[in-house]
């Protein structure tokens, strides 16, 4: 190669491959993948090589390029490089977004690649990255490699990272759009994270529940996504520890004035009145099946406080949910007899649209309100149950949809569970339903 110049403007032909996908095996047949990989001015044509549409367009000779790029570790390569780059030069910031493009499509063509790119520093950039709390939008792909590499974000000490950075918003509201979406992916990062039981311990040890009481309790745009975050960190029999915690930092005097009243500025988040009611629901439905000894009791003694004016609201709640679920079954119900009377089958991809109908109706929030309404009756504090029923009586509710409606909550719970702790969680439920 005679200069530079000649090296570009060959480049720069080679471009047109990206438009035939058909071709890529003699890129790799060629060696030209390997040596790419040796010329780390090539990311934007890399990018292009690897656009989530072209490589569609021809699944055999994507899988062709995405496996020699593997074997040539292009993450490692493609790190190494974003190291030397300075995001505050234009062109050396567009590397650093091709570059992540790059991963992005990748994975998005074989997820499995996720976790190894983690392992070739990746990880460890992004970490590095997010600390530097210069908000840009070239760095939302952090949710998408966290999903695939809960274990290994926990174990690089990645919980305590996300939490010092999201610590900023406690009482100060993002500036900019991408300084929102950037809070947004970090909560939804730690959301992720939190699916793995062990980052649970690191949340909690690194006062995670502190963090988002607090949140909650400034009424920043924080608040929505903090709910959210509790939700993830408590549910389960995996989040006890985070719910005994979350009543000793009296969690409690904050998480019930959400539930009884549903705050009104949430269109700046894109939230809905139905999902802020279902993370409530879920946060206090998780910790009635995980607190013991006195921090239950605490927990039972909201519900009787001031004349059990939460027991109140959540009766309110449960007609409302009962009352848009069965009117989204009666639309199903007649769409299903149409399509019967017209000589259709209703196949399971149908049921499950219908299903996923009902959700979107507020099945899940349902399901939600009947478990408390069964746990504070069980509870052995005689003043819960009386006004439970007392309410249904005078509404006209029945003992007898309550149950069938646990029944169905009972036979969906344990996704990715054992079959012993299906069983025994279903006998639970069922037998809080039978004694309701």
């Amino acid at each position: 190669m005679e200069s530079e110049l000649d090296l570009n403007d060959i480049i720069q032909e080679m471009h047109v491959i990206a438009t035939m996908p058909d071709l890529y095996h003699l890129l790799v047949e060629l060696n030209a993948v390997h040596s790419l990989l040796g010329l780390l001015t090539v990311v934007d044509l890399l990018q292009e090589l690897t656009d989530i549409d072209t490589l569609n367009e021809s699944e055999e000779g994507a899988e062709v390029l995405i496996e020699a790029l593997h074997e040539g570790q292009v993450v490692a390569l493609l790190v190494q490089n974003m190291e030397r780059l300075d995001e505050q030069v234009k062109e050396e910031a567009d590397g650093i977004y091709n570059t992540l493009a790059i991963v992005e499509n990748m994975a998005e063509f074989r997820p499995g690649l996720c976790t190894e790119a983690a392992q070739q520093g990746l990880m460890q950039w992004l970490l590095k990255r997010i600390k530097v709390r210069t908000w840009s939008p070239r760095i939302n792909y952090k949710n998408r490699v966290t999903t695939a590499t809960r274990e290994l974000l926990g174990e690089m000490d990645g919980i305590d990272v996300l939490l010092q950075q999201l610590s900023v918003f406690k009482r100060h509201n993002p500036n900019t759009a991408e300084e929102q979406e950037m809070m947004e992916n970090l909560f939804d990062a730690l959301c992720s994270c939190l699916m793995l039981s062990s980052n649970r311990d690191r949340f909690l040890k690194g006062e995670g529940l502190q963090l988002m009481n607090l949140m909650l309790r400034e009424k920043k745009l924080s608040r929505t996504s903090a709910l959210k975050v509790l939700d993830h960190a408590m549910i389960g029999p995996e989040g006890a520890d985070n719910c005994h915690k979350f009543v000793d930092v009296l969690g409690l005097r904050t998480i019930f004035p959400l539930f009884m009243k549903t705050p009104k500025k949430m269109k700046k988040t894109g939230t809905s009145e139905k999902e802020h009611e279902e993370h409530v629901c879920s946060v206090i439905a998780s910790m009635l099946r995980n607190l013991k000894s006195q921090q239950r009791t605490r927990l039972l003694n909201k519900f009787t406080e001031n004349d059990c004016e939460k027991v109140d609201r959540l009766m309110e709640l449960y007609f409302k949910y009962l009352e848009a679920v069965q009117q989204a079954d009666k639309r199903i119900e007649g769409e299903k007899h149409d399509m019967v009377r017209r000589g259709e089958i209703l196949d399971e991809t149908m049921e499950d649209e219908f299903y996923l109908r009902r959700l979107d109706a507020g099945l899940f929030v349902l399901q939600l309100l009947c478990y408390i309404m069964v746990e504070i009756s069980n509870s052995g504090v005689s003043q819960l149950q009386q006004r439970v029923h007392q309410i249904l009586n005078i509404r006209g509710g029945s003992v007898k949809v309550v149950r069938h409606i646990m029944r169905e909550y009972a036979e969906s719970i344990g996704d990715g569970k054992s079959e012993e702790f299906k069983e025994a969680e279903r006998k639970r439920i069922m037998d809080l339903a039978d004694n309701f």
